[in-house]
């Protein structure tokens, strides 16, 4: 595995360029598609690291596509079902392929919709505090990691630029950007979506312990899912025969990656340290092993 073979951003010159994001590339189709292209680009505590991880937009990208399709049923998604090699020209081909997709344009809405089912990372700190996440009263006496007893709850979060760090906020504040009927949508096809995708992946072996997902409206107002879908790179994804609350279980997302940046001397500001071949090649390994086990 060599970072010569990763894709740390694209050059598509047959395609407006429109965005570059923390992992994506975003180039418009017309008026009314775009073409997201998912480098391998990484990033951790809202900084871009400098090491990009040779093939995981393939599998960013395929695991998306994968849960798109499974939950498709509970609200539409931006999928166009257009090959991303019919928009770009022929000497690009190899940019796209199977790290991308044609999409929708669609607006997309000011929040990050979190979903939590278990209590960790901020939600485990916030509750430490206040005994509650982003205004939502939990029972006390909870352990680090421990599943919510009442069920999964959705904790949105503002959408912060490059750079800059996602805060938690209450539903009312969401309300006040939303509306209210829209808020309670998110909120209920957010726990929908986490819900039946946590059912399966624990059939699989896997606890899905929170994600986040984005959401869009089209220009009649209807709400599509949008974005990535339940990765690892959205997602904190457990090992199910190696979960104890009351610790931190190990992972196969890129927490793994955040527990080797916490030990070093890093201020959480660009520029983030460059990541050793081997937390690398054990990083590749989980997000290998995650796609493996759900979608084989």
């Amino acid at each position: 595995m060599t970072q010569s073979s990763a894709v740390f951003e694209t050059n598509i010159k047959s395609l407006p360029f429109l965005h570059r994001g923390k992992v994506r590339d975003i180039y418009a189709v017309g008026d009314d598609q775009l073409l997201i292209v998912q480098t391998d680009r990484l990033s951790a505590f809202d900084v871009i690291l400098p090491t990009a991880i040779p093939g995981k937009g393939k599998i960013l990208t395929a695991l998306s596509h994968f849960w798109f399709q499974k939950l498709a049923h509970i609200l539409s998604n931006h999928l166009t079902g257009l090959a991303p090699e019919s928009v770009v020209a022929e000497s690009e081909y190899e940019q796209v392929r199977d790290r991308a997709f044609v999409i929708r344009r669609l607006k997309p809405l000011p929040v990050e919709a979190i979903v939590r089912g278990y209590v960790v990372g901020s939600g485990w700190k916030d509750y430490q505090q206040t005994s509650a996440i982003c205004g939502i009263q939990l029972p006390a006496g909870l352990k680090l990691a421990e599943k919510l007893p009442g069920g999964a709850i959705f904790t949105p979060s503002t959408k912060a630029p490059a750079g800059a760090h996602d805060e938690n906020i209450a539903l009312t504040q969401v309300e006040q950007k939303l509306g209210k009927p829209l808020t309670e949508k998110v909120s209920e096809k957010a726990i929908q979506l986490y819900t039946e995708a946590a059912d399966y992946a624990l059939q699989r072996g896997i606890i899905i312990a929170d994600t986040k997902f984005e959401f869009g409206l089209d220009e009649a107002g209807e709400l599509y899912l949008i974005d990535e879908v339940l990765t690892p790179d959205s997602s904190r994804f457990w090992p199910a025969d190696q979960y104890r609350a009351g610790q931190n279980p190990p992972s196969f997302d890129k927490q793994f990656v955040r527990d080797w940046l916490e030990t070093q001397d890093w201020n959480k500001k660009a520029p983030a340290p460059e990541l050793p071949e081997d937390i690398l090649r054990q990083t590749m390994e989980k997000y290998r092993e995650a796609l493996r086990l759900l979608t084989a």
